[in-house]
């Protein structure tokens, strides 16, 4: 991320990161970079939806999955693109199902995977993990995804940086 980057910290406390933090996050991000739309309302609204739609299902996932601990979320853009960093710590059984999660969702077209997960989530509604949201993202939203997984500070805990990026051109056209 060479750009000038944007930076928030969530840290954990009395109050306890909860679904509403990751609304009111994604919000605030959205409103902060669609800003420079704002002189054609039909951009401004779809640019604004595009990016909120993104933190918000990264900001979930790591709400979600998560060791106690801060997020870190870094946002850029530039005229090309809108860039997303979300940093989590998670614990090693998290880690390694995330893994195996992904191996599975990143292999084939976005659109042909997104429809099996759907159907499988039809007949199968328990199903934890699906993926149905990182699978959107790269199929409605033209979003190219990426992981790191490092040791963190912590004995047994890894930490997670997830990478996205979507299209601003497609984005407004």
């Amino acid at each position: 991320m060479k750009e000038s980057v944007s930076r928030l910290r969530l840290f954990d406390g009395p109050l306890d990161l909860s679904w509403r933090h990751c609304a009111t996050t994604s919000d605030f991000i959205a409103d902060l970079f669609a800003l420079r739309f704002q002189s054609s309302r039909n951009d401004y609204v779809e640019v604004r939806h595009s990016i909120g739609y993104v933190v918000n299902e990264l900001i979930e996932n790591a709400v979600k999955f998560r060791a106690p601990g801060e997020i870190v979320i870094e946002a850029s853009m530039d005229s090309e693109s809108f860039k997303l960093k979300v940093s989590n710590d998670v614990d090693n059984e998290n880690a390694s199902e995330f893994q195996s999660l992904l191996a599975d969702i990143t292999v084939g077209d976005p659109k042909d995977l997104l429809i099996q997960r759907i159907e499988a989530n039809a007949a199968n509604p328990d199903m934890a993990g699906s993926g149905l949201g990182l699978l959107t993202l790269m199929s409605d939203y033209g979003a190219r995804l990426a992981w790191i997984f490092s040791p963190a500070d912590k004995r047994d805990r890894i930490c997670l940086e997830t990478y996205a990026s979507i299209p601003m051109s497609q984005t407004h056209n």
